[in-house]
């Protein structure tokens, strides 16, 4: 079941083409997990330069889309103002498991771990069907633009 779709992602997160990484989001638990979607293809401006020939999502855009994901959770379930921006905190145990390709859908599956004085800390992990391709620790919070 989509909870958001990408019209309603896109009033929530300002990230804009080419650097929106979610396509939608089909599980919201409050207090606990999110779960959403990025759907890749070929036409993605990055695999241009990564790497011509052999296109490998790179895994730093993977954290951003797992942290986007985090960000919708975070605006849906605390109603974050309009106005306010994301910044990220720290990004810890990051792991790169398998590469992501043209043609995968990416999973990203965030559970709630504190937040604490308008800190927000998940464990995040992206998968491509049942295969882990990453995981991290985020923290982010948020401010005025």
């Amino acid at each position: 079941m989509v909870v958001l779709n990408i019209q309603q992602i896109m009033e929530i997160l300002p990230h804009r083409y080419p650097f929106l990484l979610v396509d939608r989001i089909e599980e919201i638990e409050e207090g606990t997990r999110v779960a959403g979607f990025k759907n890749v293809t070929i036409n993605e401006p990055f695999f241009q330069g990564h790497f011509p020939g052999h296109p490998i999502m790179p895994g730093v855009l993977i954290i951003e889309a797992m942290a986007q994901v985090g960000g919708a959770y975070v605006s849906v379930i605390d109603d974050i103002a309009e106005g306010k921006v994301t910044y990220f905190v720290g990004i810890d145990k990051a792991r790169f498991r398998k590469p992501v390709l043209p043609g995968d859908i990416l999973r990203m599956e965030l559970e709630l771990v504190s937040k604490r004085r308008g800190i927000y800390q998940f464990i995040g992990i992206a998968y491509v069907g049942d295969t882990k391709v990453a995981e991290a620790e985020l923290k982010a919070t948020f401010a005025d633009k």
